[in-house]
């Protein structure tokens, strides 16, 4: 005959205590809220004395314990008021629950095997305000410094209020996908809290950093915009020289690299046109730069091959050698030398619009902006120019460019660093910033006080533009990394995968027989986050990689979510409706143009 399962029995035991436990967690505090509010009651309505402790009394017979209680007071004594204020504290207990489970003030839960606080420490305020104060001599001295002042926020670690923040050695690489935060989370707070000069690329105006920002820096320096293709229809205030870098074969040389990489993919680079038209503009800047002349006028040169003003000039400056190679140019075969300055005429083409060239230009009355004077104050340039914007594009790489240049030399002659540091957002570097050299740059801007933040949409946006060997050092020189949501590339979700690595994932396993039940315990490696839950990263949260720390999610914090965002919306609204109107008013046909139309 069978017998019944011992498993069976041990089962419904379980049950039993289980509902036991239940029962007493409610009926326990039940019972002794049912004797205070029949006293507090009777105290209130003077309706006799308070009773001894008898809980149990007064939740199964209150009518004995308080006879001269009327019924309804009864009622709300002992029944009511103890049941709403049991369901107000099983509230409040679930909600703390839930707050110490996800970190505090309603975070999210922070995930198993990231970084903790004790792991990221040099990112941390401590660790970030003595940096400072070693790494900024005006800091040292100082009782209390701001936190502005130590390093830029990036968040705070998830499940905490810890900020993490990178420090003014740093230098740094966000990869962020469209409205993930890259501009509302890390490049607007950034300028903002910046104490030092600020340098800004952008391929977008309205409703964007450069109308978030520009009222508060304004109070702090003067602001200058570059605005070559009118994003912002911004007037004409301020133009810039891009050949006073160019009086050296070196200067002229970056310079003419500015426009082959507006131009073309780093995968075309390297052929003979592409080098050859890129020679030819060099050799032209030096010879402008060398005679002081217009940058436009090397235009005229290359309408012309056969003028012989830019041989004359090398020759006069001593650049015999450079002379013979632009002469050999000229004199070769037609064919060839055809080919190779219209090259050169599709790479500066931009610098035919007069509307553009006029920004790098002489201009009466206009102020012109000197890179040495900017890196050591407290202005900020805003560089704007749009997404395949060509020859434009390159004026703005060229001029973001001279700018970190001109920091190093100022940094040289001050000690090695800059105080305060500059702050470089390079923000859509792939699209309106494509300077060629950056990965390298990369090695040493940030021991100057010169911190870049390069920020991209992908990896490969970056591959593009560099190469994959270019990409590879610009990562693996960046000594902090955002990676916010949005990654859809498969193999790079895996490389952060495998960066962030694995941990021990205990594993519970329960076997049923004959003589009973018998649970068992293993351990298994785990990925602490597979690459498609780094696809699915929610919107606020980034991942933080610093070099020779673990890696660590993060809370992002949006501008518009801090102390006095209220002020800095409505500065941004009437900026983009400054933008707006003068959009309007530049498309708005007048009375002259109907009697000129007629």
């Amino acid at each position: 005959m069978p017998q019944p399962s011992t498993s069976s029995n041990s089962d419904g035991y379980d049950i039993a205590f289980r509902v036991l436990g239940i029962v007493l967690a409610i009926a326990v505090p039940l019972a002794n809220l049912a004797w205070l509010g029949g006293n507090l009651t009777a105290w209130a309505t003077d309706a006799g004395t308070s009773t001894s402790y008898q809980p149990v009394q007064a939740l199964l017979h209150p009518d004995q314990l308080w006879p001269h209680l009327g019924e309804t007071s009864r009622l709300l004594g002992t029944r009511i008021l103890p049941a709403a204020v049991l369901l107000a504290l099983a509230a409040i207990s679930a909600a703390l629950y839930k707050r110490h489970k996800d970190g505090g003030g309603g975070r999210r839960k922070r995930i198993d095997g990231m970084a903790k606080s004790k792991d990221i420490a040099p990112l941390m305020s401590k660790a970030v305000t003595a940096k400072a104060r070693s790494l900024r001599p005006s800091l040292k001295d100082a009782k209390r410094i701001d936190a502005q002042d130590t390093g830029i926020l990036l968040g705070n670690l998830q499940g905490t209020r810890h900020e993490v923040r990178m420090g003014y050695e740093d230098v740094a690489v966000a990869i962020m996908a469209p409205r993930s935060g890259k501009t509302t989370s890390l490049a607007i707070p950034s300028i903002l809290a910046a104490p030092g000069p600020v340098l800004l690329t952008s391929n977008k105006a309205a409703g964007d950093a450069f109308t978030a920002t520009y009222d508060a820096r304004a109070r702090v320096g003067q602001v200058w915009s570059m605005d070559p293709q009118q994003i912002a229809h911004t007037a004409r205030e301020m133009w810039w020289n891009p050949l006073a870098d160019a009086k050296t074969l070196d200067g002229a040389g970056r310079l003419a690299g500015h426009f082959l990489a507006a131009s073309v993919d780093a995968s075309q680079q390297g052929d003979f046109w592409s080098k050859a038209g890129s020679n030819i503009l060099s050799q032209l800047f030096l010879a402008a730069a060398l005679d002081e002349r217009a940058i436009t006028d090397v235009m005229s040169w290359l309408a012309f091959p056969a003028d012989r003003t830019p041989l004359d000039i090398l020759r006069d400056h001593g650049f015999a050698a450079v002379a013979a190679q632009l002469k050999g140019t000229v004199e070769g075969p037609p064919e060839t030398r055809d080919g190779i300055y219209e090259t050169a005429r599709q790479y500066a083409a931009a610098l035919l619009n007069t509307e553009i060239s006029a920004w790098v230009t002489p201009q009466k009355d206009v102020r012109e902006f000197k890179p040495a004077e900017f890196v050591t104050s407290t202005d900020t340039l805003f560089l704007l120019s749009k997404d395949g914007g060509g020859g434009a594009s390159a004026l703005i790489a060229a001029c973001a460019d001279s700018v970190m240049r001109a920091a190093t030399a100022q940094a040289e002659r001050t000690g090695g660093r800059l105080d305060p540091p500059m702050l470089a957002i390079l923000d859509e570097a792939a699209n309106v910033c494509k300077i060629s050299d950056l990965p390298d740059l990369y090695s040493h801007l940030g021991s100057r006080g010169i911190i870049p933040i390069t920020i991209l949409q992908s990896y490969r946006q970056g591959q593009k533009v560099w190469s994959d060997a270019g990409m590879d050092a610009l990562w693996s020189a960046s000594t902090v990394k955002v990676i916010g949501s949005g990654i859809d590339d498969p193999d790079f979700a895996d490389k952060l995968s495998r960066l962030i690595g694995d941990h021990d994932v205990e594993t519970t396993s329960t076997s049923h027989s004959e003589s009973g039940k018998s649970t068992s315990v293993s351990m298994r490696q785990e990925r602490i986050l597979p690459a498609d839950a780094i696809r699915a990263l929610p919107k606020g949260t980034a991942l933080c990689f610093a070099t020779g720390m673990r890696a660590a999610m993060l809370d992002l914090r949006p501008w518009y979510l801090e102390p006095g965002a209220e002020e800095l919306s409505a500065a941004s609204a009437r900026a983009s409706k400054a933008i707006t109107a003068r959009a309007v008013a530049k498309h708005t046909p007048t009375r002259t143009d109907f009697r000129k139309a007629a």
